[in-house]
């Protein structure tokens, strides 16, 4: 069974992002899919009156909400989705839940419409990145979803036994069976590897046994723009990225290369933390 979570705060991005999730949980007959809605327990009307003050009522009215969000996205389809409101900031309560219920994927919307929305949208999701324990599948906003049949890893093949999260890696693996693909970028490269990224490649080659990788070694200078031509030109359903949580994260999900790899972009994109 794979466990997904879709949090929403009921806006267009969110809107499409559980759209995608649906989707997925539908082609996955396994998949449980946890519609969530993190809401302040007091709404505030313009004037900053309390427009309510019974605890239930911010509870009831979110879990309304995501009823008809539910009934309206999933339609006929057979597909097990289960509701959750919880009062509180989107941060704690997504790392709770994703801790108590073993989920093994976040997915979530980003949007490059406007910088504003950059800015606001663009920085919750990626600090659920860098949070979260688990995957989190960030979905573009054009993006609408498409069986997982290839996949690119992108890897920059440096101590790949200790820094690849193979058992989470190999769990997301085993639920789409994609074609795989390991993208590495070096400015170094030529038309022969060096003797370490060949070493590095046999051991990624033991940690991914059964999914037989093919292997690219793209000699460019820009990260960002080599996978993501290279995803666009394998027909990718989805990037797969490895953010560290210090110099690897700073390096990938700057604001330059989100820009690029998740809000100009229509390919989905897995973080998965090493």
């Amino acid at each position: 069974m794979i466990r997904i979570v879709a949090p929403t705060d009921f806006s267009d991005t969110s809107r499409n992002a559980v759209s995608y999730a649906i989707s997925m949980a539908t082609d996955l007959p396994s998949a449980e899919l946890i519609l969530f809605n993190s809401y302040e327990s007091i709404a505030l009307g313009s004037d900053g009156t309390p427009l309510h003050s019974d605890p239930g009522t911010g509870k009831n009215l979110t879990m309304i909400a995501l009823e008809n969000l539910k009934n309206e996205l999933v339609g006929d389809r057979n597909v097990n989705v289960q509701l959750l409101a919880e009062e509180g900031s989107l941060s704690a309560n997504l790392e709770k839940l994703t801790s108590e219920k073993q989920v093994d994927m976040v997915i979530m919307g980003m949007n490059g419409a406007t910088r504003m929305e950059q800015i606001m949208i663009g920085s919750s999701t990626l600090k659920m990145v860098s949070l979260l324990s688990c995957p989190v599948l960030i979905i573009p906003p054009d993006a609408s979803y498409s069986r997982i049949r290839t996949t690119v890893y992108a890897s920059d093949m440096k101590n790949v036994k200790e820094t690849t999260p193979v058992n989470q890696l190999r769990k997301i693996l085993s639920f789409f069976r994609p074609k795989l693909y390991v993208a590495n970028v070096d400015v170094e490269h030529y038309v022969e590897i060096s003797e370490e990224y060949k070493k590095e490649k046999a051991d990624m080659n033991a940690l991914l046994d059964g999914f037989e990788p093919d292997y690219a070694f793209i000699r460019l200078y820009d990260f960002t723009e080599a996978i993501n031509q290279f995803a666009i030109d394998r027909g990718a359903d989805m990037i797969i990225t490895v953010p560290r949580r210090h110099n690897f994260l700073e390096r990938v999900f700057s604001t330059s290369h989100t820009e690029k790899l998740a809000y100009h972009t229509h390919i989905p994109l897995l973080a998965i933390h090493e």
